[in-house]
């Protein structure tokens, strides 16, 4: 069990997705589908929909907001960020779309260390209090 900093509390179970680069929600991401599809991405062309999305930071601008919150509404983006770097664009979105559509989504802060222990795949479990646990 991890316990790393809640910046927006929240739980969630889902498979992680580990992010070798930093992504553009504005542009990097299809809201339509969830599909990373930022050509230049090294993840390019996976799915963000239902996961726990493990990144360094969010690359990007005031559009993140609005694209996050519509992938979470349409039900195609992440389940909760794990995120290297407190970005206020990423924590604006979720909160929209935590009271808009009264989703729980979590976004919490890692340090390197505990972000190199989060393996894409396997199952992380989020509690309110920002635990995470692997399994």
């Amino acid at each position: 069990m991890m316990a790393l900093k809640s910046l927006v509390e929240g739980t969630a179970s889902a498979p992680v997705l580990v992010l070798d680069a930093p992504i553009s929600f504005w542009g990097g991401i299809d809201y339509l589908t969830g599909l990373i599809q930022d050509r230049s991405h090294p993840q390019n062309g996976k799915s963000i929909a239902g996961t726990c999305l493990v990144v360094s930071n969010i690359r990007g601008s005031g559009g993140t907001p609005g694209v996050l919150a519509d992938t979470l509404r349409r039900g195609c983006g992440p389940a909760a960020i794990v995120i290297g770097y407190p970005d206020i664009n990423t924590m604006t979105g979720i909160v929209v779309a935590n009271r808009l559509y009264g989703s729980v989504f979590p976004m919490l802060l890692a340090t390197p260390e505990q972000r190199a222990a989060l393996v894409t795949g396997v199952r992380a479990v989020i509690d309110k209090d920002g635990s995470l646990a692997l399994g």
